[in-house]
């Protein structure tokens, strides 16, 4: 499997709108896609899951923030549409997590924007810490840990609580002071 690195120069110029460059990254991640497809996906669900996958990631390459996740962002599309086809095939319910995408879905960016800054605001220092170093300076668990001086798997456990409780604040109603999760103040996970 390439990594999204081998690809950034590609992924930029996709994110930019470049009709080749997107057929160009399409083409270079397809065999990745289909792989991954081939463990998530009824073998008959294979082409489609890719197919869709594939042209979901074409429309929204430009709003992906970073290139080097380019790469976990295509499994998680084309796990969510291996998923939806199996779905469709056994005619399941939706899952708590489509839910939760389609309450942010109907809201606009920057109510969005106000929300998660509101969501951020309300966490403990030690969560908005390793949000802000993995997710806005990009720093890897490794860098975070070794920053921090503390072990990976402590740095990862918090980060996912972390990561959690923005969620929950999100769809908790957008911020009203009735649905914000419950945090204890200063205590770590």
């Amino acid at each position: 499997m390439t990594t999204a690195a081998d690809h950034t120069p590609l992924i930029l110029a996709a994110q930019t709108g470049d009709p080749a460059a997107i057929g160009r990254l399409l083409a270079v991640c397809q065999a990745d896609a289909r792989r991954y497809a081939r463990r998530h996906c009824h073998a008959s669900d294979v082409d489609d899951a890719v197919q869709e996958s594939l042209l979901t990631i074409s429309r929204k390459v430009k709003g992906l923030k970073a290139a080097a996740a380019f790469s976990s962002w295509l499994f998680v599309v084309i796990k969510r549409e291996c998923r939806r086809l199996e779905r469709m095939m056994f005619r399941h319910e939706p899952l708590e997590e489509e839910i939760a995408e389609q309450q942010l879905a109907c809201r606009s960016d920057d109510a969005l924007r106000i929300d998660l800054a509101h969501a951020l605001e309300s966490l403990p220092a030690h969560y908005l810490e390793v949000i802000l170093l993995r997710d806005f300076e990009e720093l890897t668990i490794a860098e975070i840990a070794e920053r921090l001086d503390e072990n990976a798997p402590a740095i990862k456990s918090r980060l996912h609580r972390a990561r959690e409780l923005v969620r929950e604040y999100l769809l908790g109603g957008g911020g009203e002071p009735a649905a914000q999760p419950k945090i204890k103040a200063g205590g770590k996970s």
